[in-house]
């Protein structure tokens, strides 16, 4: 009987099925910090027993093409997206913000760069179409059976490869070409949600609003003609005529959202969007050995922190110079990721490194303060630890970021135009440092992201498998997605409607002046 037993409880593991078997996963991801926060969820993938495959141009230069977790396809391509692209317009970007006033740098980056905006993406659509082009390759891929595609969709040829492929698509997302992805989907009024690039808050002036609406108009302009110019070709040409880009690009089955709102403004959001902000942090593990000794020897004054993120290797002499000094002339230790020249006016305190476990110093007991560029993994990183912030933005969404540290009363911010002027900076590092309340607000900013009922990472292992083991969320996505503007907006029924009214309006006067010529026509019969 013991036996009969053991054999139907071994059948019953055989064939009851697992909640989740291993999957196999295609991942088109992006360059740079995107990539390093998508590698995160790659490697828990791969633990829970997932098959993991990337897509990457010979130019890369973070995705390696081997790997322990991975296996890698590498498509030749000459003219793309490379380090040397992205090193040059951050230069560019750089020397322009230090002479800018706001409303030239708010025309710069919102205007100006857009023809630098179009040569990137018509080396990210180089690679899509060298892939596409690649006919053992896509027969490799479409043989391979992958269970879903994995994209960062703030480059657009993942979503044309989904297509192609019939996969269903899974995003890590927050940027959708060069807007944040948000508006693209869900309700977005622009009375109290700030377009990136506005330095905007949720509570907006007057003036503020109109500026709003006229970035969100440019950058709704900016999109149309980058689509046409760069992805709608490539869709055309692989996908047929009756594709259009930006259906496509809404269509993905679920948005792991790299925000949450404790960090965001609250706003409208829709079923298939997760929240999986700061789903890269994680408590911090013990430091080299020279780096604890070094932070040890800072005594009771602790230590500073200081990076500016992957594309920012280096910063201007005289910048570097300032805040070298600055450095110098505080008791507390520091760590600066830098990889330009040694400034002159190093103190003593301060360690420069190539690279840090940024994510071990920010949780060290010692830690006082974190000096960053405003970039979103760096940003949420000091959130997770309850780390104040001095921040100099660069571009993009930096400054936004920043801003929203600042609102709740966790960041100062500088200008690069201003950061090496009237020791602003050792001023902002003294305030952050000797005012309480900097530090008390990111903790308890750091206590409201920490207090959830699942954790972010986990949260998008579950919606990753959820959609391999239904073959898309298809249920979750709103009808709005296949509406035409003028139907979600509902213009044809206001205009149906107003058409209507004026109907009855113009049939009651033409009624009116009937009535009232006929008892005129009988007023004067009578007289």
């Amino acid at each position: 009987m013991k036996v009969f037993c053991c054999c139907i409880a071994f059948l019953l593991l055989i064939f009851i099925p697992r909640s989740c078997e291993g999957g196999n996963i295609l991942v088109y991801p992006s360059e740079g910090s995107h990539w390093i926060n998508m590698e995160i969820l790659l490697k828990a993938l791969h633990s829970r027993g997932h098959n993991i495959t990337i897509l990457r141009s010979s130019k890369s230069w973070y995705i390696k093409d081997n790997s322990s977790y991975y296996s890698a396809f590498t498509v030749p391509v000459e003219n793309t997206l490379d380090q040397t692209f992205i090193t040059r317009i951050v230069a560019e970007i750089i020397e322009f913000e230090r002479g800018a006033l706001p409303l030239t740098s708010f025309l710069h980056m919102s205007v100006g760069m857009f023809s630098t905006f179009i040569d990137a993406h018509k080396g990210v659509g180089a690679v899509v179409t060298a892939m596409l082009d690649d006919k053992q390759l896509m027969r490799k891929l479409k043989d391979s059976k992958f269970d879903l595609l994995l994209a960062d969709p703030c480059w657009g040829g993942a979503i044309i490869l989904a297509k192609y492929l019939n996969l269903p698509l899974v995003y890590n997302v927050r940027w959708l070409i060069a807007t944040e992805a948000h508006f693209s989907i869900a309700p977005s009024p622009l009375s109290y949600i700030p377009i990136t690039g506005t330095g905007n808050i949720d509570k907006m002036t007057f003036l503020q609003r109109v500026k709003n609406m006229l970035l969100h108009i440019i950058t709704q302009i900016q999109n149309e003609l980058l689509v046409r110019l760069v992805y709608q070709k490539i869709t055309d040409k692989y996908l047929g005529p009756g594709y259009d880009f930006k259906d496509l690009m809404i269509d993905a089955d679920i948005w792991l959202m790299r925000v949450d709102f404790v960090f965001e403004y609250p706003r409208p959001t829709m079923p298939n969007v997760v929240y999986i902000g700061g789903f890269q942090c994680k408590p911090a593990k013990p430091l080299p050995q020279h780096l604890e000794d070094f932070v040890q020897s800072s005594g009771e004054h602790g230590f500073i922190l200081m990076s500016l993120g992957t594309f920012i290797s280096e910063l201007p002499a005289d910048i570097t110079k300032e805040i070298a000094a600055a450095f110098a002339k505080l008791p507390q230790k520091v760590i600066w990721k830098y990889k330009g020249s040694k400034p002159a006016t190093l103190g003593n305190n301060t360690l420069l490194v190539d690279w840090m476990p940024q994510n071990d110093l920010l949780g060290h007991p010692k830690r006082k303060l974190f000096v960053a560029h405003g970039g979103t993994n760096g940003v949420q990183e000091a959130l997770y630890h309850g780390v104040p912030v001095v921040g100099i933005p660069v571009f993009f969404d930096q400054y936004d970021n920043l801003l929203r540290l600042k609102e709740r009363g966790g960041a100062k911010i500088l200008t690069l135009a201003t950061v090496d002027k009237d020791s602003n900076f050792l001023k902002a590092i003294e305030e952050v440092l000797n005012d309480p309340s900097y530090r008390a607000n990111m903790q308890r900013l750091s206590r409201l992201h920490r207090d959830k009922p699942v954790m972010p990472l986990d949260n998008a292992l579950f919606w990753i498998e959820f959609v391999m083991r239904h073959k898309g969320a298809a249920h979750l996505k709103a009808e709005s997605y296949r509406m035409p503007w003028y139907s979600y907006h509902s213009v044809d029924v206001v205009l149906f409607l107003a058409g209507a009214m004026l109907l009855v309006l113009l049939t009651t006067f033409y009624l009116i002046r009937c009535i009232y010529t006929g008892m005129s026509k009988y007023k004067v019969k009578h007289d």
